[in-house]
């Protein structure tokens, strides 16, 4: 099937993807009088009162933005806001589809990390939640973590943290199937961007000690005279305890991971053979990915995973996002917090049984129905545990 054409066909019948809908019926005059003048004046006046009645009286207890500004949409590059309308609005529809969660597309020409956080800080009272997409790196950073700060609603950088979470859960179950421990293997992360900043923090959060990260000038330190200032700045400090220098071939001797979030056939059937035995291998660049799928295997790989759905062990972010944000608007939390992301990562790993776990299965299906209700459960009890939940655990996740 040719995916571009059957997509430009989809997109032009239906107009897109989504459509608004009402929950009530207006039939009659008595039907207008409740859902609209003069009886929704009641439930104004109680939010008047206290804003927080809106989560009672409103679909924002239950509502996404899904927020873009168009600068780094898929593997397009900056495409702007109008051309990154599709993928928001697929976006809104696996909320929905997945986690039972309403979400709205929300592209905005905003060209500025100061733009985009002052426009979602003005949309935030619609919102239970921000989820932010296909921003560029570094703006990406500030905006994040501004309006994480400045916002009482959790705030969500898929390709960040979705990628982070759903690598995370599929190395879990890799090193069991390997018989390694995550807190003594050897990581080489390649692309240090958002989502590769997200990845390497996040394992450190679950455990693992021993991580080198490179970019397309080699390893990240300290002493490297060009090139790492910013967040690369503070992978070094984080990372490269020893002041390692070198070129990615150099990272990769003795490691027993390479995680692959940059571009298609950097990594080399020789670099493997300079691995650990049993390596592991996440080769991510899509939609050709650092070395291909059957070359990893035949040059010694023992785990190999990709983010195509053509070959086994698919990283795929439908994993996290849409349960994350139900578990986290279920106790209607204030933010979306490291606990609550290893939470996650350890409820996607789970799900795969000690007697499924083999070389082709460490991740479950995108499509498995238990996934979504799963991390909910897990994310809303983190949230409660770490004392962001505003409401306590729903009777069927206590």
């Amino acid at each position: 099937m040719d995916f571009y054409q059957q997509a430009l066909k989809l997109h032009e019948q239906h107009h897109g993807k989504i459509e608004v809908a009402s929950k009530v019926t207006v039939e009659t005059a008595d039907d207008l009088s409740v859902a609209y003048t003069p009886g929704v004046a009641e439930p104004c006046r109680q939010i008047a009162r206290d804003k927080s009645e809106a989560y009672r009286y409103t679909a924002k207890g239950n509502l996404i933005a899904v927020v873009s500004n168009g600068t780094a949409v898929l593997g397009l590059g900056d495409i702007g806001p109008d051309a990154a309308m599709p993928v928001m609005e697929g976006k809104s529809i696996l909320f929905k589809r997945f986690g039972g969660v309403d979400a709205f597309p929300v592209c905005i020409d905003a060209a500025t990390p100061e733009e985009v956080i002052e426009t979602v800080k003005r949309l935030a009272p619609t919102f239970g939640g921000i989820n932010l997409e296909d921003i560029k790196s570094p703006d990406c950073f500030e905006i994040e973590e501004t309006l994480e700060r400045d916002l009482d609603i959790p705030v969500f950088h898929d390709d960040q943290h979705g990628t982070a979470i759903v690598v995370t859960a599929a190395l879990m179950n890799a090193l069991k199937v390997v018989g390694k421990d995550l807190s003594e293997v050897r990581i080489v992360l390649n692309g240090p961007g958002a989502a590769g900043t997200a990845i390497i923090k996040m394992l450190l959060a679950a455990g693992a000690k021993h991580i080198l990260a490179c970019d397309s000038k080699g390893i990240l330190s300290e002493k490297r005279p060009a090139g790492v200032t910013g967040h690369k700045l503070e992978l070094a400090q984080l990372t490269n305890g020893q002041g390692l220098t070198g070129s990615l071939a150099d990272a990769l001797t003795g490691a027993d991971v390479f995680i692959g979030v940059s571009k298609g056939n950097l990594l080399t059937a020789q670099m493997i053979g300079t691995m650990a035995a049993d390596p592991v291998v996440f080769a991510m660049a899509n939609p050709t990915p650092e070395i291909g799928y059957d070359e990893a295997l035949a040059a010694g790989v023992a785990v190999m995973g990709t983010g195509r759905s053509d070959h086994p062990n698919q990283i795929n972010n439908l994993l996290a996002f849409p349960g994350i944000f139900k578990g986290a608007l279920g106790v209607r939390s204030r933010d979306i917090n490291s606990p609550m992301k290893v939470a996650a990562a350890r409820a996607i790993a789970d799900l795969v049984t000690d007697q499924e776990r083999s070389a082709d299965h460490v991740i479950p299906s995108a499509l498995d129905p238990r996934v979504a209700e799963s991390v909910a459960r897990a994310v809303a009890r983190a949230a409660v545990e770490t004392g962001v939940a505003r409401q306590p655990l729903p009777a069927e996740w206590a």
